[in-house]
């Protein structure tokens, strides 16, 4: 895993994951696992899911690299307190996974809070076979 800025402004956790080296076969396969990881976890809260390839497909402007052949988000919150209210403007968290033709690209954003990213990072790990 390594961390990247991306768009000279956003730090972001990155692993590229080659299909080889997981037993997951898609993109549904990942999220229905890191789901799991949500909701075993003391304090994370399950929100959804974000068809961010079938949303960019579906309009008339929308670009997708021909590289990407499916791209999800699974949205989750670690929010335990809410000491005002401009913290609203970095939650909720959310893990992007995008199959590419040999591998899965998993990504998130930094979280302010250091905990959070801990999970995450050990989450997206856990997706290659040991």
């Amino acid at each position: 895993m390594k961390q990247i800025t991306v768009m000279e402004k956003y730090p972001v956790f990155t692993i590229e994951i080659e299909k080889s080296e997981t037993s997951y076969q898609n993109v549904d396969e990942i999220l229905a696992y890191l789901k799991g990881q949500v909701e075993a976890h003391p304090v994370a809260v399950y929100i959804g899911e974000f068809d961010h390839y079938g949303h960019t497909s579906s309009l008339e402007v929308g670009e997708i690299s021909e590289d990407i052949k499916d791209a999800k988000n699974l949205i989750c919150c670690f929010g335990k307190a809410l000491p005002k209210p401009e913290v609203l403007g970095v939650r909720p968290r959310s893990i992007g996974v995008a199959e590419m033709k040999d591998s899965f690209v998993v990504s998130f954003l930094e979280a302010p809070n250091p905990d959070a990213n801990a999970a995450m990072e050990k989450w997206v790990k856990g997706i290659a076979n040991k």
